[in-house]
C-alpha cells in the first residue's frame, strides 16, 4: 500500500490550513472574465463592491470546458494558440447562469453547478475519525490529501484469515472523497495482504454518498458562500449517516467472501506466457508503458502465475507511481481483476488469458 502522508496529524493540519486558505463563491457567469497568458489563465470574478482574481487549475479548465460544450482539444489549443479566442469568445457570458466557484491558495480549482453539495473534508474527518478510534483493532494504515481527493485507508488488524498457509490478508475499508467534483464520498472495503503489504479495494459492497443538493440562493453577483445554519444541520445528518457506514465498513462475511474470491483466484492459471497476459491485462484496464513494465516486473518475481498473482502484482505495482490517486486506482483496478476472473470462470470466458492460451483451454 503506497504511503502518502506520514500521520493523521500531519493530515489533519493540512485541512486546517486549507479551510483558512479557501474561498467558496457562486457567481453568475456574466460576473467573469478571463485573461490567458502563455498558457496561463487567470480569471476574474467581479463581486459588484470587488475584483478577485483567481488561477485556473487544469481541472477547472476541464470543468469549464465541458460545461461550455466546447471540446477539450480545441479548447486546449485556443489555451495555448490563440488565447485571445478563448478569453473573448463570450461563451461564459451567452451561457448566462449561476455556478459555484472553489477556490484554494489563489487557485480556482473546481467550476460547479450551484446545486453542489459541499462535503468538505475538515468535517468528513472530524466525524469518522471519532468513529475509527472506537473500532477495536482499527488503524490508519495511509492517507493523504491531494490536489483531488481524501484518502483514508484503515486496516483491522483481528479479522485476518489465510489465502494459503502462510499468506494472510486482514479486512479493511478505504474513505475518499473529492471536494472538487470528482466524484462521490466513497467507504470502500479494502483487503490487506501483509507478505506485501499491498491493499487491494473491492468494488463490491462499496458505499456512495453524491455532492448533490439544493439549488443555492439567486442573486445577481457573486458573493462567498458560508454554510448557513440550515445546511450545517442537513451536513449534520448526512455525516451521522456516513458514521453509520463507516462503522459497518468492517463486515466479516464480506470479508470472508472476497478472501474465498481470492483463493479461487490462486487456482485459475494464466498460463506460460506471463508477458502477453500483462499486455492483455493493460489493453483491457488502460495501463500505460511503466505501468505494465512495473506489473510484469512484480509478476514474475512472485512467480505466481494464477490470476491471484496476477491481482498482486497490480496492487504491489500501485506503491511504484508517485501519483497517489493513481496508486488508489491501481489497487481498486485489482480488486476489479479479482471480480472479472471469478466472473469468467462462471461465464467459460476467461477474458484476461492469452489468447493461444484461452483456444487450448476450448474457450472462444
Amino acid at each position: 500500500m503506497k504511503q502518502g502522508l506520514k500521520s493523521i496529524e500531519s493530515l489533519y493540519g493540512e485541512l486546517m490550513r486549507q479551510r483558512e486558505m479557501r474561498k467558496d463563491l457562486i457567481a453568475d457567469t456574466r460576473s467573469l472574465t478571463a485573461n490567458t497568458e502563455k498558457g496561463k489563465t487567470i480569471i476574474t470574478v467581479n463581486t459588484g463592491t470587488d475584483l478577485l482574481d483567481y488561477q485556473v487549475t487544469e481541472i477547472a479548465h476541464r470543468q469549464i470546458a465541458e460545461r461550455l460544450n466546447i471540446p477539450f482539444k480545441y479548447y486546449e489549443r485556443m489555451r495555448t494558440d490563440f488565447p485571445i479566442l478563448l478569453d473573448a469568445n463570450g461563451w461564459l457570458k451567452l451561457k448566462s447562469e449561476k455556478r459555484m466557484l472553489r477556490t484554494l491558495d489563489g487557485n480556482l480549482r473546481a467550476f460547479l453547478s450551484n446545486r453542489y453539495r459541499r462535503l468538505d473534508n475538515l468535517e468528513l474527518v472530524d466525524h469518522i475519525l471519532p468513529v475509527i478510534a472506537q473500532m477495536k483493532n482499527c488503524t490508519i494504515a495511509s492517507c493523504d490529501i491531494t490536489e483531488t481527493h481524501l484518502y483514508l485507508k484503515v486496516i483491522n488488524k483481528s479479522m485476518k484469515a489465510e489465502i494459503t498457509k502462510g499468506d494472510i490478508v486482514q479486512a479493511g475499508f478505504v474513505v475518499s472523497n473529492s471536494e472538487i467534483g470528482l466524484g462521490a464520498l466513497k467507504v470502500e472495503p479494502l483487503v490487506y495482504r501483509l507478505v506485501c503489504k499491498n491493499g487491494m479495494i473491492s468494488r463490491d459492497y462499496a458505499h456512495k454518498k453524491y455532492h448533490t443538493g439544493r439549488n443555492v440562493e439567486d442573486t445577481d453577483n457573486a458573493y462567498e458562500l458560508y454554510s448557513d445554519e440550515t445546511l450545517e444541520a442537513d451536513d449534520k445528518a448526512y455525516f451521522m449517516k456516513v458514521q453509520d457506514i463507516v462503522s459497518a465498513a468492517v463486515d466479516e462475511t464480506k470479508f470472508l467472501l472476497t478472501v474465498d474470491k481470492m483463493r479461487q483466484a490462486k487456482t485459475i492459471s494464466t498460463g506460460n506466457n506471463p508477458v502477453e497476459t500483462v499486455e492483455v491485462l493493460g489493453d483491457k484496464y488502460i495501463l500505460n508503458k511503466v505501468e505494465r513494465a512495473s506489473v510484469l516486473r512484480h509478476f514474475i518475481i512472485d512467480n505466481d502465475f494464477s490470476q491471484f498473482g496476477l491481482v498482486n502484482a497490480v496492487t504491489r505495482a500501485s506503491q511504484d507511481v508517485d501519483n497517489y490517486n493513481r496508486a488508489t486506482e491501481l489497487e481498486r483496478i485489482g480488486g476489479t481483476i479479482l471480480e472479472d476472473s471469478i466472473k469468467s470462470i462462471k461465464q467459460n470466458n476467461l477474458v484476461l488469458l492469452p489468447r493461444d492460451l484461452n483456444q487450448d483451454l476450448g474457450i472462444a
